[in-house]
This record gives C-alpha cells, sequence and structure tokens, in this order.
C-alpha cells in the first residue's frame, strides 16, 4: 500500500472530486482515477461511487481517507524527527489568508519571518466562504480563516490543527458627517431602515448583519453586496449606505467612523488551519509561533 495513495483517496474526498483533487495534486485527473483504480485493487473494496455525474467516497472510502491522515502524520513526524538534529530547519512555507486578514497579518508576519535564516514564506490571499476554508489546507501549509463569534467549530477538524489567533470586533462604519458618527456606541434599534452595504452570504460578517437585524425587529435593507472591504470603505465614504468593518484592520483611519455596535455580539473569530501533518513539519510550527505572537500584539492593543 502506497502513502501517495492513500493521499491521493483523501483529496479526492476532501475536494469533493477526481478533477478538484488533480488540480490540487498537480496531476491530470486520469492519473488520479488510476491511483485510486490501485488503491482499490489493493485493498479489495470499493473505496469510491459515483453520485450523479461527480464521485464520493464510499465508507470503506471514508476510514481510509482517515487512516491516510494517521500515516501522513507519522511521515512527517519522522522528518521532524531528523529536522531536530539540523542547527536550522529550512523550507517553504505556503500561507494563505482571507483579504482583510492579509491585510492585518501578512506584512508583520513576513517582516518577523524575514529574520529567520532558512525559512522562507510564500503567501496568497483566499478570500472564500466559510464553507470553503478547509478545503485549503490540501494546498496551502497554513490557512487564515474566519468564522462567526458565536459560530461552530471548523467541519473535518480530526484531520485538522486548529489554532485560534484573535476575535477582531465588528463596528459600524458611518460617513464622518452621519447622525451617528459622534455616538460613543450604537444599538441595532439605531440602524433600522438605514442603507446597508453588505457582504454575500456565507462570510461570518453576514451573520452579524442577521443579528442586528433580528434585534431591531426590522430586516436589513441592503443595497448593495461588496466583499473588498476597500470598497465598502470608500462607498461609505460617498455617502452610500452604511456597513460593518473589521476594528483592527479599518480602525486607524480618518476616511469614515468606525462606531462600536452594542446590543449585539458583533466579532469574528480568526483561526490558523493547519493540516494535522503538516502541523508537524518544524518550518510550519514556527510559522504558527510566529503568527500566534503577532495577533496576541493585535488583541492586546
Amino acid at each position: 500500500m502506497d502513502a501517495r495513495e492513500l493521499e491521493t483517496l483523501r483529496i479526492v474526498g476532501s475536494q469533493g472530486g477526481v478533477t478538484a483533487a488533480a488540480r490540487v495534486l498537480h496531476l491530470t485527473p486520469s492519473a488520479v482515477s488510476q491511483q485510486v483504480a490501485q488503491l482499490q485493487r489493493e485493498v479489495g473494496v470499493p473505496l469510491t461511487e459515483r453520485v450523479g455525474r461527480g464521485l464520493r467516497l464510499t465508507p470503506a472510502g471514508e476510514a481510509m481517507a482517515e487512516a491516510a491522515v494517521d500515516v501522513a502524520v507519522a511521515l512527517e513526524r519522522a522528518r521532524a524527527v531528523c529536522d531536530r538534529f539540523l542547527a536550522q530547519p529550512q523550507g517553504v512555507v505556503r500561507v494563505s489568508a482571507f483579504q482583510s486578514a492579509a491585510l492585518l497579518l501578512l506584512p508583520a508576519l513576513l517582516t518577523r519571518v524575514a529574520a529567520i535564516d532558512g525559512l522562507t514564506l510564500e503567501c496568497s490571499d483566499e478570500d472564500v466562504a466559510q464553507d470553503d476554508f478547509v478545503a485549503l489546507t490540501d494546498r496551502m501549509d497554513v490557512v487564515v480563516a474566519h468564522r462567526p463569534d458565536d459560530g461552530l467549530g471548523w467541519p473535518g477538524a480530526d484531520a485538522l490543527r486548529v489554532v485560534p489567533l484573535l476575535r477582531e470586533p465588528l463596528d459600524v462604519v458611518v460617513p464622518l458627517d452621519h447622525p451617528l458618527a459622534q455616538r460613543a456606541q450604537v444599538g441595532p434599534q439605531d440602524l433600522r431602515d438605514v442603507p446597508w452595504i453588505a457582504v454575500r452570504e456565507g462570510f461570518p460578517v453576514a451573520e452579524v448583519l442577521a443579528a442586528v437585524g433580528a434585534r431591531s425587529g426590522a430586516v436589513p435593507r441592503i443595497v448593495h453586496r461588496v466583499n473588498d472591504f476597500h470598497v465598502v470603505e470608500a462607498l461609505v465614504e460617498a455617502g452610500h449606505g452604511v456597513s460593518l468593518l473589521p476594528r483592527y484592520a479599518f480602525g486607524g483611519g480618518a476616511r469614515v467612523r468606525l462606531v462600536p455596535l452594542a446590543g449585539v455580539r458583533a466579532g469574528r473569530r480568526i483561526d490558523a488551519l493547519v493540516r494535522r501533518d503538516r502541523a508537524e513539519r518544524l518550518v510550519v510550527r514556527r510559522v504558527l509561533d510566529e503568527l500566534r505572537a503577532l495577533a496576541g500584539d493585535l488583541g492586546s492593543g
């Protein structure tokens, strides 16, 4: 039984099919199918089944995919043992972050890591819906993700190491000349019937806006849906509505006013998601240590 075949099966399951798995593994779909078929011949039971035009793992396939995680963890743990005998572990760590977290964390993280010999960061921004963050861990070493303040944990957590980084408050953002701009805080009743610039459904900020509407007794009047917070800030500044913005990433500017929201638990949790096997790598652990330290400085500021 080949460890590569086990890993391929696991990624077919986590990515939801052969084509998506092939993109992650940098293989052709045919090569992925051949590896899964070879593993299936070796174990003697069906590991996948057709569902419409797609493919999913059978119960036996799910069990094998879970075992694949343990195998990958053991291999990385063995490599980490060897790394401890090096004067300085070396390697490349791929980090992704959703856009506002990238703005908040990546510049300082890159500066910190630049002082560590032998460690290289490759960064990208990945602004996806909450349900899609876990799948990114198949191709990234560290995924900085966010979830609602009172939301549930991450699906598939058994295969993940979840590192809590910080809680970031979400504030109501208004133009500088808005009637609410001079308030120390605002509540849901103050926001009835205002025009809202909202994010798309499936993102943590959307749940906070829904809570505002529930507390005010009125469905929020959404006039625009924009996910790029820089665009949101510009639209609010121009008087085209109010919105919610993360305090640490956008609270230092002078273009708009961020007002704390009372009466609703308004915030988001920012976590680092790492596959259990990759969490064994010493260079990945070092990056997580730097992220935790950086987030701690922000959260205490």
